[in-house]
């Protein structure tokens, strides 16, 4: 029953939109999308990742 707060969240990068990691949340403490800056192999830098849907 505790696992039920950790949700699997893709992230996308924003200038590519190429779906390129995989991270768990905690959908109690975050409601809202998550946005962290990774690194990006096909842009070559790191970007800015959102969470898709």
């Amino acid at each position: 029953m505790a696992t039920d707060r950790r949700v699997h969240a893709t992230l996308e990068c924003t200038q590519c939109k190429r779906r390129n990691y995989i991270t768990s949340k905690n959908r109690h403490n975050n409601r809202e999308r998550i946005e962290l800056k990774k690194y990006c192999r096909w842009c070559s830098g790191h970007t800015p990742h959102k969470e898709s849907r």
